[in-house]
């Protein structure tokens, strides 16, 4: 007798960088996909990539621009550029800070300083300003410092990436989700699923339930159908009519 195959639990292994939250579209996966694990990883920006080409995990949330080689990639926001700086800081008085303003400042590099984290403990000590996305600067921000908003400057767009050939249902799905699409969406391949295998537990059961009461002779409309009348206003009776008096 040949030895049939163990079945594995389906799951899908998700990627990100630093200061991306992808809880919203998680917690949509896990909503519409309860019996598929999701498993999340977070990346170093240098590191994320490799994991995703060599198979390590299905996809990423990625800082772009990124070598496309081999990947699909979608573009879904663009973050804020911010500087950085000492609470001591003059430029800490203004709502917004000029590009100009930031020519006599002395702007920190951020492999330089060892990383974003790095570099904003040295920004922190009034040895500079460094630039960063928003939501790194959020990430790692400390009492001694602070950010401000620099409209002049490029935004850094947040993207979606997976392997090429390596389109699977789950990851369509996951793609899905993230673009927005609803469950019913026709592009979505749980929506091409055949009906009968869409259907809930509690509603096999119920039609399980349905089907028993109609093979013991139960009418439609009898005790146990199950069908409930419908409420409406009673009428009142009409008082009898009298004749014309002449």
């Amino acid at each position: 007798m040949p030895v049939l195959p163990v079945l594995q639990p389906r799951s899908l292994s998700v990627g990100f960088v630093a200061g991306v939250t992808p809880g919203k579209w998680v917690a949509r996966w896990r909503e519409r996909h309860p019996g598929v694990d999701l498993e999340l990883h977070p990346y170093d920006d240098d590191a994320a990539l490799p994991a995703l080409k060599d198979a390590g995990i299905d996809v990423l949330f990625v800082r772009l621009p990124i070598e496309r080689q081999g990947l699909h990639v979608i573009p879904l926001y663009e973050e804020q550029a911010v500087v950085v700086m000492s609470r001591e800081n003059e430029l800490s008085l203004y709502e917004e800070v000029a590009l100009t303003e930031l020519h006599a400042e002395n702007r920190l590099g951020i492999e330089e300083c060892g990383g974003p984290k790095a570099a904003v403990e040295v920004a922190a000590s009034g040895a500079g300003v460094v630039v960063l996305p928003m939501s790194l600067a959020r990430l790692h921000m400390r009492k001694d410092a602070v950010h401000r908003p620099v409209p002049e400057l490029p935004g850094t767009v947040i993207g979606i990436a997976w392997r090429k050939g390596d389109e699977s249902p789950d990851v369509e799905e996951f793609i899905g989700i993230v673009r927005g699409r609803t469950e019913r969406s026709s592009r979505q391949p749980s929506a091409q699923e055949p009906a009968e295998a869409k259907r809930s537990a509690s509603q096999k059961a119920a039609a399980k339930k349905a089907g028993s009461q109609g093979a013991g002779g139960k009418g439609a409309g009898g005790k146990h159908s199950g069908a409930k009348p419908v409420q409406g206003k009673s009428k009142k009776a009409s008082p009898p009519r009298r004749g014309r008096r002449r």
